[in-house]
């Protein structure tokens, strides 16, 4: 194993160590609120959280993970490293790009639908609860990721 390879999987593991807590935040804290706030204070946190500062945050961290996990996986194959030592970095990849296409196609939509809804309690519940089985799907996939990418160190002995 070459020191850039090494080199990404530690990177890869630290921001999918972030993405997975920055999506426990979401899930654990942040959707519950709205039960307590109700789902029109809640849009107006969201619209100006999640789909503000958010926007930059969330995608900035999402890309960057995978960009280096991917960059993991092509060292991976560049230097013919051994099943034991890729099927975690290869899973890991094929995990992002099913988190990404959950993201781009269900969750970013749901959650921008929320502009576009009656301002009444009903219809933003129901936008924010189709969010939150949508978010719950993503949750898993980050801890999952996070997990295998933990996996794709130890197999190298760190």
């Amino acid at each position: 194993m070459s020191d850039l390879l090494l080199v990404l999987i530690v990177v890869a593991t630290a921001l999918n160590g972030i993405a997975a807590g920055a999506s426990l935040d979401q899930s654990i804290k942040q959707l519950p609120a709205r039960h307590r706030i109700g789902a029109v204070a809640y849009a107006t946190y969201s619209q100006a959280g999640d789909l503000g500062n958010g926007l930059f945050w969330y995608a900035g961290l999402g890309t960057c993970a995978v960009l280096v996990s991917l960059a993991a996986t092509v060292v991976a194959v560049v230097e013919r490293a051994s099943a034991q030592h890729a099927l975690p970095i290869f899973l890991v990849s094929g995990l992002w790009a099913l988190h990404m296409l959950i993201t781009l196609t269900l969750a970013a939509p749901t959650l921008r639908s929320q502009r576009h809804a009656e301002a009444s309690e009903v219809a933003l519940a129901a936008v924010f609860n189709r969010f939150e089985r949508i978010q719950t799907l993503r949750v898993l996939l980050d801890v999952l990721i996070f997990g295998i990418t933990l996996w794709a160190l130890l197999s190298y002995g760190c």
